[in-house]
């Protein structure tokens, strides 16, 4: 048998990182609320940044450098990377979410110029079932009434620049935490509503279009979907 390996060579092993070691003391330097990967849930934690220092006999005698920051979960103490605090709480998603589906619906009904019944009802549907739960049709009615008063924010005209805005500035940071079919999804309750009142009219086309770049949907798929929700099923 070779030195070192075996029940003898592992016993000398764990008594030798008794005697000898790197130890690491952490100082919490913020906490906060994030979405722990262990947990699959919403937790509390601490931000840590840690000094390392070599051990003899579990004491530490002298400075190895640093290390960090790390991510410690409150719940189950396991540490993570800063990038970590990217991914949005649960809360947090969904009020991204709600929004999203929110500004999409106005877009859309603002684009097509006029609100139809149909397209009000399919509009808050929608909306309702992404978490506004008293959102009527009255309601959605009168903020694309001020929307297209409000200094020509959103006007007749394809995808004006006021239109653009609003749509990136709720779907941008929402589209990297969703999976295609999730980006999709937002995109076709956008068509229903367009086609709520009959066939796409340029200005929906051109909202939609932009509802797909801002969600990171390529051209060819977003020409696919909007295709497919105009087919009956």
């Amino acid at each position: 048998m070779l030195p070192g390996r075996g029940p003898n060579g592992r016993a000398a092993a764990t008594r030798l990182s008794r005697l000898l070691g790197t130890r690491t003391a952490w100082t919490a330097v913020g906490d906060g609320e994030f979405f722990c990967p262990g947990c699959g849930g919403d937790r509390n934690y601490q931000r840590l940044t840690g000094h390392r220092r070599f051990a003899l006999l579990g004491v530490p005698v002298l400075p190895r450098g640093g290390t960090g920051p790390v991510v410690e979960c409150a719940a189950c103490r396991r540490h993570f990377g800063t990038d970590v605090l990217d991914h949005p709480t649960t809360t947090r998603f969904s009020a991204m979410l709600r929004d999203a589906v929110h500004t999409v619906a106005l877009a859309v009904l603002a684009a097509g110029g006029t609100c139809s019944r149909a397209s009000l009802e399919t509009a808050a549907v929608g909306v309702r079932a992404a978490g506004f739960d008293d959102c009527t049709e009255e309601q959605l009615a009168a903020l694309v009434e001020a929307l297209e008063a409000d200094t020509g924010r959103f006007t007749g005209e394809p995808c004006a620049a006021g239109l653009a805005i609003e749509l990136h500035e709720a779907l941008d940071p929402l589209a990297p935490h969703l999976a295609a079919p999730g980006r999709e999804s937002i995109l076709l309750q956008g068509a229903r509503i367009a086609l709520a009142d009959g066939p796409y009219i340029p200005a929906e086309r051109d909202a939609l279009a932009t509802v797909g770049a801002a969600l990171t949907i390529c051209s060819d798929d977003v020409t696919r979907l909007l295709a497919a929700a105009r087919t009956p099923s």
